[in-house]
């Protein structure tokens, strides 16, 4: 299954929306990089095992499951989470990039890659809405999370 939504993060025409810069967002997905605990419900901890110029290696302890990802960064554009396959995992990505159509128009593209199929029977098809319901959600608190960060507060 592929999954592609965009969440708007300035609207210089909607007042009640506090601004960020985009060195913000993108301060805030390198903090994810780094620290993805309070963006991950779950995650009891995370290891980077390696680390290149543009790529991390982590390892992330969900407590009954470990999964390794490979993390490749971009530099203030984006960053792409590439889950290694494993017994507890079958693998699967999410490249998350900033978007500005005009000056002061951000937006995060979140882009999933998952071995869900494609073309799924009707009883595959309600799990399929749940899990993009849930990525869609985690977005969403993933965008809450940043503005805490780039407010100065600590993620919870």
């Amino acid at each position: 299954m592929n999954f592609e939504h965009l969440i708007q993060i300035n609207d210089p025409e909607n007042p009640l929306i506090d601004p960020l810069h985009r060195d913000q967002l993108w301060q805030g997905l390198l903090y994810r990089v780094e620290n993805p605990v309070p963006f991950l419900p779950g995650l009891e901890s995370c290891t980077i095992l390696e680390r290149q110029a543009e790529t991390l290696l982590r390892e992330l302890d969900f407590g009954p499951a470990v999964i390794r990802d490979r993390v490749t960064i971009i530099e203030t554009h984006s960053v792409r989470f590439e889950i290694e396959p494993s017994e507890v995992h079958p693998g699967g990505s999410l490249h998350i990039a900033i978007e500005e159509p005009e000056a002061g128009f951000l937006f995060l593209r979140f882009t999933y890659e998952t071995t869900l199929a494609d073309n799924p029977n009707s009883e595959e098809r309600a799990y399929i809405e749940y899990v993009k319901s849930a990525y869609h959600q985690s977005d969403v608190d993933c965008v809450r999370i940043i503005r805490t960060l780039a407010a100065g507060g600590t993620p919870e």
